[in-house]
């Protein structure tokens, strides 16, 4: 027989909690003459086997439906449920802290929050150091701000060797500049990569053009361009950050941007470079759209997570509407653009294969392309010649 004291301290619990167990009928001690409550050692293993059942996860009550009768299975289903969903989240929780301190991958993470909240995304990332262009690079490109500096040195030695950074054709920029309805003096080419739409421009045009881009690498390939065609007098280089553009003594005319603006985010894009603009100023740029509303799952799958802005020709058109531009026009750059990107990037690639074996850039970069060649006709590249109203 055991005090209720001596029952607590057996069990490891307070008097406090056997007086409350008593009064929820979990157990049931004899009073004696004397006024003192015993306990039997079938209570004590009756206390212990409940332990054992709240251990799983069970309350009070449902520890006492057990004790008492049957195994409930049906609520013993309901409880392991709500137990796996509560052990999921926990993980989810215990996963992104880690990831945050740099133990794990922070890839979903990066997309999820770039899907349904990308403006306070990038603005997170730029409160960790990262500048507007980085951050853009973080949550659309290496999508983990830990391994990012790693990413990018894999990444920057695939496209080093390639004169296209994105879809484009030389015969589109001519395109989208017999559109412009004046003859530009000056241009701000934003974005401009290793300068193959510079020097379309520079040919079709005797404007003063302003080539501005991040990557170190791609401004030294465009400079070697400049000096061999000798037209270090019209185009000045400038490492820039496309969010962070000063303002110009005079307006530009046109600004100018193949795909980099979904960088900065084009609905962004769209208000901060009108301000950069004369009025009758021409933006162009280009930009990967929906040519369908029905993609087959892999293609819907994968632009889901890598470029979840994506959309139609329609939906840019009515967003540069209300961003204060009139639409001179737009159209498909075709396959001859897509071609002439994913072509050279998939035998850069298989150059490569041994070098970035096991690498998350060679992954990706693989997955694009079998989801290009998988999607033809499902998306491409759109190019769209904007006035400032």
């Amino acid at each position: 027989m055991y005090q209720i004291s001596e029952l607590a301290e057996s069990v490891g619990l307070s008097r406090t909690t056997l007086l409350y167990y008593e009064k929820l009928g979990l157990v049931k001690g004899k009073r004696q003459a004397n006024g003192y409550r015993v306990y039997t050692d079938a209570d004590r293993q009756r206390l212990r086997l409940m332990q054992q059942l709240q251990a799983g996860g069970l309350s009070l009550q449902e520890c006492q439906a057990c004790l008492d009768g049957k195994l409930d299975r049906e609520m013993l289903g309901k409880r392991l449920a709500v137990l796996d969903a509560e052990i999921a989240e926990k993980t989810r929780s215990r996963d992104l802290l880690a990831a945050l301190l740099g133990h794990g991958s922070l890839k979903d993470w990066h997309e999820e929050v770039e899907r349904v909240a990308p403006d306070l995304h990038r603005a997170w990332l730029m409160s960790q150091g990262f500048s507007s262009t980085e951050a853009g690079l973080v949550a659309l490109v290496s999508k983990d701000m830990n391994a990012h500096d790693a990413y990018m040195a894999g990444f920057m030695e695939v496209f080093a060797e390639l004169d296209w950074w994105g879809p484009g054709a030389a015969e589109a920029t001519r395109r989208a500049l017999t559109m412009v309805p004046f003859e530009p003096e000056t241009i701000l080419e934003i974005g401009c990569g290793p300068g193959m739409a510079t020097m379309a421009l520079t040919e079709a045009t005797k404007a003063r053009i302003t080539a501005t881009d991040t990557a170190k690498v791609a401004l030294d390939k465009l400079r070697a361009r400049i000096a061999a065609r000798g037209v270090a007098d019209r185009i000045e280089v400038q490492n820039v950050d496309m969010a962070a553009i000063p303002a110009p003594k005079r307006p530009w005319d046109v600004i100018w941007s193949e795909g980099s603006a979904y960088i900065l985010g084009v609905e962004k894009a769209l208000v901060d470079w009108r301000t950069l603009l004369r009025p009758g100023g021409v933006l162009v740029f280009s930009d990967m759209v929906w040519r369908t509303d029905t993609p087959d799952d892999e293609v819907r799958e994968f632009w889901a997570a890598e470029y979840p802005a994506m959309t139609t020709p329609a939906t840019r058109v009515a967003q540069a509407k209300r961003a204060g531009y009139r639409v001179i026009g737009h159209f498909d750059m075709g396959r001859e653009a897509m071609d002439t990107y994913y072509r050279p990037l998939s035998a850069r690639l298989e150059a490569l294969e041994f070098a970035l074996a096991g690498s998350r850039v060679l992954d990706d970069l693989r997955r694009e392309i079998a989801v290009h060649e998988a999607g033809r006709g499902q998306f491409s590249y759109e190019m769209f010649v904007l006035e400032r109203a």
